[in-house]
C-alpha cells in the first residue's frame, strides 16, 4: 500500500507502520538508490523512498494527513532501524540538507499541533542520527536567517521549541550556539519582549536548555551583554508571567541562573526601571497564582528579585514555594553577607516562617530551613526581630518534621534552630515565659532521641545553644534542662563506640570514612560533651545570680526538695557525669585519645567542683582512687608536649588544680591551713601548665640540680616541689604514679639537695608531702643510715609546728618509731597527734558534774561495750606496739601528764592492749605495774592532800591511772606467777590505792570509783590464802572505812550516826559507786570472817533500809545495784548477820515492837517479819527473770534459808511452805523451756526440796522438768545446767514427795543420772572452797571467800569490772 491510499485507511498506528512510505505519482521518476526496504529484518521492512518523502513535504497539493503519515513512518524507521536511513542520506549530503530544509519549512506552514510535534520529533531524530556538524550549522543558519528576514517573531514559536529540543538532544550544540551565533541569541532575547506568553515560554525553553546543558564553563563564553540581558528580561518576564508554562520556564531558568555567581550579581543588582510590571495585567494561573498584582501599586524600582521570590512564596503553590526557597538559598550561598540584606528588608524571612507553619512538605521544609539558615548569618535578621517572629513557627514545624522519615529535613531544621539560638542577641529574649522554653526543649529532646546519629548530633548542638543564660525563661525551667541532659546521656548506651580491635585496625577514628558508624559516634560524643559543658556553665551562672538560683514561685520550704530546682539540676549533672559520662569517655579515649573530646571532658569535671561543693570530697576521692591523676597527667604528656593543644592543657591543669585542692582540704592541718592551701595552689597553678612530660620522665626531673631560683613559685625547683605534692595527693588515694623505691629515693635526694644548697627550709606544703611519701614508701625501700636520718631530722626540725606536718596515717607512726633518732624527738608528738585526731571533736573543758553524768551513762552501757571490737586507730597502735614495745611507756606518760580527752584515749589503747585481745608477753602486766606504782607515788607526794589543793592535771590523770590499774589487775591471768604471793609491788599498789581512796573527797566519784574497784579486784582475783595480809591492811585503814561509811550512809534514807559524815541528798553517789561499795563490803565481811582479821573501825549499815529497798523500791533501782544489795545481804547472812566489819542496825519494820518475841529474838536483827519480807522480796525479784537477779536472788535465798535453818527451824519451814512459794514456782515453770531449764530455777527447786517445801509436787512440777530435759537432751545442756540438774536429781532421790513417784518415774530419774555421767570436780583456785556460788556451801566452809571462777559465772564480777572500764574477762 502506498501513500496514495492513506486517505482511505483508518489512520491507526499499527496500520501506518505496515505501509510503505512512497508516493506512486512521484516514485517512478526517482532514482532507485534513494529507495530501500528499511525496518526489522524478520518483517521484511518497509519500502522507504527519501525522494518521495521530500516531495510530499514540499508539495502544497499533498494533504497534511499524508505528510503526517510520512513523518510518522520516518520517525518509526529512525527508532526501529538506527543507521538505516543514514546510509541512504549519506549518498549525497545535498539530499540531507534538502530533507532538513523541507522539515524546517513545515514549521511555518503546518498549523496542526500534532503534525508540528511530529516535525520536531523527526528533525531532532534525523539530526541526531546523522551526527553532522554541517547539518547543525545549516539548521542554525536557517533559523537565524528566518528570524532576520521576518519582522515579527510571532510564528517562530515552533522554531524556538525545535531549537530547545535540539539543544537538549545535542549538548555540544549549546556551546556552538553561545560562541558562534551571538546574533541568533540576540534575536532570542528580543523575542522575550513580544507580549505572547506562549512565545516567551518557547524562547525561555531555549534559554533553559542552553543554560541547563552548557554548564558553567560554556556559560563563561557567553557574551556578558547577552547574559545580562537574559537576566534582566527574565526578571521582567517573570514579573508579568501568568501562564503556568511561562512561570515554570521562568522559574526553571532562574534556578539555573542563580547557581552562577556572575548571573546572581546581575539578578540582584539589576538597573532600576528595567524590570517593569505591567499595571494593566492581572494574570492568573490555575485561578490562584498571582505574580503581579495591581493592588500593590509598588514602584518599579522595588520590583527586583527578592520581591519576586517573595511573591512566589505567597502564591500558595507548593512547587513554586519550593523553587523560590531554593533560589533564595542558591543566591545566598554565593555571598550571604552581600545578598542577605535585600531579602531581609523585603521581609522574606517572615514569609519563610509562615511557610514553615503551614506546610508538612518535606521539600518545602528543607528549602525554607536552608534559606533561613543562610539568612541568619546576617545580623540584620535579628535586629529586625525575624527570629522572635518566627521562633514559634520554627519550633512547631520542627516538631512535625521530627515525625517525618526524611532525616535531612530533621537535621536542617535543627541546624536552623541552632543558628538562631547561637546568634540571637542576649538583649532580646526568645523565651520570656516558661511554656515557650518547655516547647522548644521538647523539640530538642525529640531531635536528640532520633535513631539517626547525625540528627541526634545536631540536636545536641541545638541543646548546647539552648543552654545559654539569655535563652532561659523566668523562672528558669531547671526540670526541662535536666530532661535534656538525661536525654543526651541516655543515648550513650546505644552508641556503637569503637572496640579496641577496630581502633587497632584503623589506627584512629579520623582515618575512618566520614560516614562510618564509628566517626558518627565520635561526632555525637563530642557534641554531647559540648552540650554537657554548656549545661554545667548554665548551672554555674544561675548559682551566681540569686534571682535565678531560686524559683520565686516555689515555697521556700520546698526549694531543697523541688525537682524543678538548681540543686536538683546539679545533682543530675553529677549523677550523669559519675555513672555514664566518665566510663564512656574513658572507654572512648582508651586507645586513641582525642584532644578535643578530652578538653571538654576535663572542663566538665572541673565544673562539678563548683556546682556541689558538699559532695566534692566523696567525688574527688573517687576520681583520685580511680586513677584520674595518672590519666590527666598522661594525657598532658601525650597530647600537650611542645605547646600542642593549649586548650586541652588548660583544661587538664584546671581539673588537676581543683582535684588537688579538694583532696587537700580533707587532710589540711588545723593550724595555718589558709597559708598552706595558698602555698600549694600557687605551686600547682604556676607549674602545672609547663609539666607536659610523661610520668617516666619524672624521676629525672626530681633529680635535676636547679640553678638560682628567682621566684618562689616558678623555676625548676618549684617544678620539683609541684611533683612532690602531686605524688603525695595521688598516693593518698592509692594511685602510685611511680614505684615506691623510686619515690623514696627521689624525695630523699630532694631533701639532701635542698640542704646542700645551703637552705634546710622547704616550703611547708612540700615538707609535709615529702614526709608522707617517705612514710608510705618505706616498706619497699632500704633502711636509712645516719646521714639521711640527720637530713630528715634537720628538715622536720626546721618546721616550727610539727603538728602542721602531721598526716593521719599508720605509715607515719611506723616511720617515726622505726628509727630511734626520729622516735626520740618526734615519737611522742606523733602519738599525741594520732590520738588527738580521734578525740578532736570532744569537749575538753568538762565540769565535774558533766564528767560524772558522762561516767554514769557509760556505766549504764557497759554490757553493750563488752563485745565491741576496737576501732581501726587503736588496732593500728596495737600493731605498732607489737613492733616497738617502747611505745607503751610513751602512752603511759601521756596518760599521766596530758589533758583529757587525750589521756583518756591513751587509757583506752592500754585497756585494749591489756584485755588480752592480742597476744603479748605474759609479763606485760608485771612490767607495767612498777611504772604505775611510780606514777601513784608521784601523785601522792606532789599532792599530799588529794581531797584538797589539787591541780587540774591531777584531777584528770588520777582516775585514769586508777582505771588502768584495774585493767592491769583484771588482765593478769590467775596462772601467772604474780598470784603465788602478793609481792611487794602488788601490796604497795593496793596500799597506795586504798590510802588514796581514803583521802579523796566523797564528791570526787571520778577517782573514788576506780580506786574502790581496784581494791575489790585485788580481793576478788587473789587466791584465798593470799588475802589475809591484804584484808588486814584494808581493815586498818580508817580513811577507807570512813569513805565506805560515807557512801553507804548517803544512800540510806534513815538517819545516820552523828559521828558519821554524810552527803547532801543532791550529792547522792551514783549507782556504780554504791554497787562497788556493796561488793567491797561483802568481800571484807567474808575475808575478815575467814582470816579473823582485826577490825579497827566498823561501818554502820541499816538492814531495815536495805530490805525496804528490795521490797518497795526495786522497780526504781538499777538491777546491778539490786544485785550488789543481794550480794552484801548474802555475805551477812552467811555470818549470821554478825560481823566486826559491819554494825548492822534494824528497825521496827523488821523485828516488831519490844520486848522481842522468841522468834524475833532468835532471828535478830532480821526478825520473823523481816525474814518473810526478805523472802517475798526475793520471790518478786525472781519473777523479773533478769539473768543476774535470778542467780543473785537464788544465792541470797539459799543463804537466807541457811540462816533461818540455823536460827529458827520453824521460820524456815514457814518460809518454804507458804502459798506464795507455790505460786512463784508455778509462774517460773510456766515461762517456757528456756526458763524451765535455767540453772537458777533448777537450784531454786533443789532448795525447796532440800528444806522440805510442800510447794514442789512431783506432778506436774518435777515431771514437767523431766520432760523438758528429755526433749532438749542431756547432751545439749550447759555444764552449769547439767550440774544443777544432777543436784536436783540427787535431791529427788533423797526426798519424800507427795504423791510419791512411781517406780517408772524413779527409773527415769536413774536413767537421767546415768546420762549425765560421772560428776567432775569444779575448777577452783582453792580446793577447800565451795564448788559453785549457786549452791550453798557446807557449814564448815560457809564463811570462805567465793572463788573468782564462779563469780564469773554469775556475771556479777564481769559487770562490776565493766563499770571500771574493762572490756572483757576472757583472760581470767
Amino acid at each position: 500500500m502506498s501513500c496514495d491510499t492513506i486517505d482511505q485507511s483508518n489512520g491507526g498506528r499499527s496500520n501506518m507502520m505496515s505501509v510503505d512510505i512512497v508516493h506512486e505519482k512521484f516514485h517512478l521518476r526517482h532514482d532507485p538508490k534513494w529507495s530501500g526496504r528499511l525496518g526489522p529484518a524478520e518483517g521484511g521492512g518497509l519500502l522507504v523512498c527519501v525522494a518521495c518523502v521530500i516531495e510530499m513535504i514540499e508539495s502544497e497539493d499533498i494533504s497534511s494527513v499524508k505528510k503526517s503519515f510520512a513523518l510518522s513512518g520516518i520517525s518509526g524507521v529512525l527508532k526501529c532501524s538506527p543507521g538505516a536511513l543514514r546510509e541512504l542520506l549519506q549518498q549525497d549530503h545535498r539530499v540531507s540538507m534538502r530533507f532538513t530544509a523541507s522539515l524546517l519549512g513545515l514549521l511555518h506552514t503546518v498549523e496542526d499541533p500534532a503534525t508540528l510535534e511530529k516535525v520536531h520529533q523527526v528533525l531532532v531524530q534525523l539530526l541526531v542520527e546523522l551526527q553532522s556538524e554541517v547539518l547543525y550549522r545549516f539548521v542554525l543558519d536557517e533559523i537565524h536567517k528566518q528570524l532576520s528576514d521576518q519582522l515579527s517573531v510571532k510564528a517562530f514559536q515552533p522554531t524556538f521549541k525545535l531549537l530547545g529540543n535540539l539543544v537538549e538532544a545535542v549538548p555540544n550544540l549549546a556551546h556552538s550556539l553561545m560562541t558562534q551565533y551571538v546574533p541568533l541569541l540576540e534575536h532570542l532575547c528580543s523575542a522575550l519582549l513580544y507580549p505572547d506568553e506562549a512565545l516567551k515560554a518557547s524562547v525561555l525553553y531555549v534559554w533553559l536548555k542552553l543554560f541547563g546543558t552548557a554548564g558553567g564553563s560554556a556559560v563563561q563564553s557567553l557574551p556578558i551583554t547577552i547574559r545580562d540581558r537574559v537576566c534582566i528580561l527574565l526578571l521582567q518576564t517573570l514579573s508579568n508571567a501568568g501562564s503556568p508554562q511561562l512561570i515554570d520556564n521562568c522559574i526553571g531558568l532562574l534556578w539555573l541562573l542563580v547557581q552562577l555567581g556572575e548571573t546572581v550579581s546581575v539578578l540582584m543588582n539589576s538597573p532600576e526601571g528595567q524590570i517593569m510590571c505591567s499595571e494593566d495585567q492581572n494574570i492568573h494561573a490555575n485561578n490562584s497564582q498571582v505574580i503581579c498584582q495591581n493592588q500593590e501599586q509598588q514602584p518599579p524600582e522595588h520590583r527586583h528579585l527578592p520581591l519576586i521570590l517573595k511573591q512566589l512564596l505567597l502564591s500558595g503553590d507548593e512547587t513554586l514555594q519550593v523553587t523560590s526557597a531554593k533560589c533564595i538559598a542558591s543566591v545566598l550561598v554565593h555571598s550571604p553577607s552581600q545578598y542577605s540584606a535585600p531579602f531581609i528588608k523585603a521581609d522574606v524571612p517572615e514569609f519563610l516562617f509562615d511557610c514553615l507553619a503551614s506546610t508538612s512538605s518535606e521539600m518545602l521544609l528543607w528549602s525554607a530551613y536552608s534559606c533561613l539558615v543562610l539568612l541568619t548569618e546576617d545580623s540584620l535578621f535579628f535586629s529586625q526581630c525575624h527570629s522572635v517572629y518566627g521562633i514559634e513557627s520554627l519550633v512547631r514545624s520542627l516538631k512535625e518534621a521530627l515525625r517525618l522519615s526524611n532525616l535531612e529535613v530533621q537535621k536542617q531544621g535543627l541546624l536552623l534552630l541552632t543558628a538562631i539560638l547561637e546568634r540571637q542577641p542576649p538583649s532580646v529574649r526568645l523565651f520570656p515565659s516558661g511554656p515557650g522554653f518547655v516547647v522548644v526543649s521538647e523539640a530538642v529532646i525529640a531531635g536528640v532521641s532520633s535513631s539517626c546519629l547525625l540528627v541526634a548530633t545536631q540536636g545536641a548542638s541545638a541543646a548546647s545553644a539552648l543552654f545559654r543564660l539569655n535563652h532561659q525563661s523566668r523562672p528558669v525551667q531547671y526540670k526541662e534542662v535536666e530532661g535534656l541532659v538525661e536525654a543526651i546521656t541516655n543515648r550513650f548506651s546505644e552508641l556503637p563506640l569503637p572496640s579496641p580491635a577496630h581502633r587497632r585496625s584503623s589506627g584512629s577514628l579520623k582515618r575512618s570514612g566520614p560516614s562510618s558508624h564509628a566517626s558518627r559516634s565520635e561526632a555525637f560524643l563530642f557534641q554531647a560533651l559540648v552540650c554537657f559543658q554548656a549545661a554545667c556553665r548554665l548551672a554555674e551562672e544561675c548559682a551566681s545570680e540569686p534571682v535565678l538560683k531560686e524559683n520565686t514561685f516555689t515555697a521556700p520550704s520546698k526549694h531543697s526538695r523541688a525537682q524543678d530546682s538548681l540543686e536538683s539540676l546539679c545533682h543530675c549533672l553529677l549523677r550523669c557525669c559519675d555513672s555514664i559520662w566518665i566510663p564512656t569517655i574513658i572507654r572512648m579515649c582508651e586507645r586513641a585519645p582525642s584532644a578535643q573530646i578530652l578538653q571538654h571532658f576535663y572542663s566538665i569535671l572541673s565544673s562539678q567542683f563548683t556546682l556541689l561543693p558538699s559532695l566534692m570530697p566523696v567525688f574527688a576521692n573517687k576520681l583520685a582512687s580511680s586513677g584520674f591523676y595518672r590519666l590527666a597527667l598522661e594525657h598532658k604528656g601525650l597530647l600537650c608536649v611542645g605547646n600542642r593543644n593549649p586548650d586541652l592543657n588548660v583544661s587538664c591543669c584546671g581539673f588537676l588544680l581543683k582535684l588537688s585542692m579538694c583532696l587537700l582540704s580533707q587532710s589540711n592541718p588545723a593550724s595555718g591551713s589558709y597559708q598552706y592551701a595558698e602555698e600549694v595552689e600557687n605551686l600547682l597553678q604556676y607549674n602545672l601548665p609547663s609539666l607536659c612530660c610523661r610520668l617516666s620522665d619524672w624521676p629525672s626531673l626530681l633529680r635535676e640540680v636547679p640553678g638560682l631560683q628567682l621566684c618562689e613559685y616558678k623555676g625548676p625547683r618549684a617544678t620539683q616541689y609541684c611533683l612532690v605534692i602531686m605524688l603525695h595527693l595521688a598516693l593518698q588515694q592509692a594511685d602510685r604514679l611511680l614505684p615506691d623505691q623510686t619515690v623514696f629515693s627521689c624525695v630523699l635526694w630532694l631533701l639532701l639537695s635542698v640542704q646542700e644548697q645551703g637552705s634546710c627550709v622547704l616550703p611547708h606544703s612540700v615538707l609535709r608531702s615529702a614526709l608522707y611519701l617517705l612514710a608510705m614508701t618505706q616498706d619497699k625501700s632500704p633502711s636509712l643510715d645516719r646521714a639521711p636520718l640527720n637530713c630528715i631530722t634537720k628538715a622536720l626540725s626546721s618546721c616550727q609546728s610539727f603538728s602542721s606536718l602531721y598526716i593521719h596515717h599508720p605509715a607515719l607512726l611506723h616511720f617515726i618509731c622505726r628509727y630511734p633518732e626520729l622516735a626520740e624527738k618526734f615519737g611522742p608528738l606523733v602519738l599525741e597527734l594520732w590520738l588527738t585526731k580521734q578525740t578532736q571533736h570532744t569537749v575538753t573543758g568538762q565540769t565535774m558534774t558533766d564528767a560524772q553524768e558522762k561516767g554514769e551513762k557509760r556505766d549504764s552501757c557497759a554490757d553493750d561495750r563488752q563485745d565491741e571490737e576496737p576501732d581501726t586507730e587503736t588496732v593500728e597502735l596495737l600493731t605498732l606496739i607489737e613492733k616497738y614495745p617502747a611505745v607503751i611507756l610513751t602512752l603511759l606518760d601521756m596518760l599521766c601528764t596530758r589533758e583529757a580527752p587525750l589521756a583518756e584515749r591513751a587509757l583506752g589503747v592500754l585497756e585494749v592492749l591489756l584485755s588480752g585481745q592480742r597476744h603479748y608477753e605474759v609479763d606485760l602486766c608485771a612490767n607495767l605495774r612498777p611504772a604505775l606504782l611510780q606514777a601513784l607515788q608521784r601523785l601522792s607526794v606532789e599532792n599530799g592532800g588529794l581531797g584538797q589543793g589539787r591541780t587540774e592535771q591531777v584531777v584528770n590523770s588520777l582516775p585514769l591511772v586508777l582505771k588502768l590499774l584495774c585493767v592491769t589487775q583484771a588482765s593478769d591471768p590467775p596462772s601467772s606467777s604474780s598470784y603465788s604471793n602478793i609481792d611487794e609491788v602488788h601490796f604497795k599498789l593496793l596500799y597506795h590505792v586504798s590510802n588514796i581512796a581514803g583521802r579523796l573527797k566523797p564528791t570526787n566519784t571520778e577517782s573514788l570509783l576506780p580506786a574502790l574497784r581496784y581494791v575489790y579486784c585485788c580481793l576478788s582475783l587473789s587466791p584465798a590464802h593470799c588475802t589475809d595480809r591484804a584484808v588486814s591492811m584494808l581493815l586498818s585503814n580508817s580513811g577507807l572505812m570512813d569513805q565506805l561509811q560515807t557512801v553507804l550512809a548517803s544512800s540510806s534514807s534513815s538517819s545516820s550516826s552523828s559521828a558519821t559524815p554524810s552527803l547532801s541528798p543532791s550529792a547522792c553517789p551514783p549507782s556504780a559507786l554504791l554497787c562497788c561499795s556493796h561488793l567491797l563490803m561483802s568481800s571484807l565481811i567474808t575475808l575478815q570472817h575467814v582470816h579473823s582479821a582485826q577490825v579497827h573501825k566498823s561501818i554502820n549499815w541499816s538492814l531495815d533500809t536495805a530490805v525496804q529497798r528490795l521490797v518497795l523500791q526495786k522497780r526504781n533501782t538499777d538491777n546491778l545495784l539490786l544485785v550488789s544489795y543481794l550480794r552484801l545481804l548474802q555475805a551477812l547472812l552467811d555470818v549470821d548477820l554478825t560481823s566486826a566489819v559491819v554494825c548492822v542496825s534494824t528497825g521496827p519494820g523488821l523485828v516488831g515492837p519490844r520486848p522481842l518475841g522468841v522468834q524475833d529474838g532468835a532471828l535478830y536483827p532480821l526478825g520473823s517479819r523481816g525474814a518473810q519480807s526478805l523472802s517475798a522480796a526475793l520471790s518478786g525479784l525472781l519473777l523479773q527473770k533478769h539473768e543476774l537477779l535470778l542467780r543473785a536472788s537464788v544465792n541470797c535465798l539459799s543463804s537466807l534459808l541457811g540462816f533461818l535453818q540455823r536460827k529458827s527451824h520453824i521460820t524456815a519451814k514457814l518460809v518454804v511452805c507458804q502459798p506464795w512459794s507455790r505460786f512463784l514456782l508455778y509462774c517460773l515453770l510456766s515461762s517456757g523451756e528456756s526458763c524451765l531449764l535455767h540453772p537458777a530455777i533448777l537450784r531454786l527447786i533443789t532448795l525447796l526440796l532440800q528444806h522440805s517445801s510442800t510447794a514442789v509436787l512431783w506432778e506436774p512440777d518435777l515431771l514437767q522438768v523431766m520432760e523438758a530435759v528429755e526433749r532438749r537432751g542431756v547432751k545439749e545442756l550447759s555444764q552449769e545446767a547439767a550440774q544443777a540438774l544432777r543436784l536436783l536429781l540427787t535431791q529427788i532421790e533423797s526426798s519424800v514427795l507427795q504423791p510419791p513417784p512411781t517406780e517408772q518415774h524413779k527409773q527415769r530419774v536413774r536413767d537421767m543420772m546415768e546420762a549425765l555421767g560421772p560428776q567432775t570436780p569444779a575448777l577452783s583456785c582453792n580446793p577447800s572452797l565451795p564448788s559453785n556460788i549457786l549452791y550453798p556451801p557446807p557449814e564448815s566452809e560457809t564463811h570462805s571467800q567465793t572463788p573468782l571462777h564462779y563469780i564469773k559465772h554469775t556475771h556479777l564480777l564481769t559487770y562490776c569490772i565493766e563499770y571500771a572500764g574493762i572490756c572483757t574477762l576472757a583472760c581470767i
